[in-house]
């Protein structure tokens, strides 16, 4: 992906040394295909190397998400999810009874984010916004 690499090269040029295991804690956020949290991506990492941690991954995301590179949504129960800025932003459907996270389009909030400017002057934060639910499958 070409984000992968745009993403280690920022990094670089900000100053940041880019290890092996950044190098691949990167590979595996830029070329998942759906959000994942930080467990998996140590698992992803893990099966290619033992020198990594959990803190390590932990630290990478943030510094990702700190540079605008990932974006990082806090879903039920504490669980957090991690995905490339790549995406866009986003709202997150999460199904209560599978978990199945669905991507919707954020410009359906629109009418909302107007409303709560209008009545109360608050600018609300959509970009990090999860709904809880029931999936087509589980309806």
């Amino acid at each position: 992906m070409p984000h992968c690499q745009s993403y280690l090269q920022d990094l670089r040029k900000q100053g940041y040394r880019i290890t092996p295991q950044r190098e691949m804690i990167v590979e595996a956020l830029a070329h998942s295909a759906r959000h994942v949290t930080a467990e998996e991506i140590y698992e992803q990492v893990r099966r290619r190397t033992r020198a990594v941690n959990i803190a390590t991954v932990y630290r990478t995301l943030d510094l990702l998400v700190e540079k605008g590179m990932a974006c990082r949504a806090g879903l039920q129960e504490g669980t957090i999810l991690y995905a490339p800025a790549s995406h866009g932003t986003h709202l997150h459907l999460v199904c209560r009874c599978c978990g199945k996270t669905i991507d919707a389009d954020q410009q359906m909030l629109t009418p909302l984010d107007d409303q709560l400017r209008q009545r109360y002057g608050f600018a609300a934060d959509l970009q990090h916004l999860t709904f809880l639910g029931l999936c087509p499958d589980c309806q």
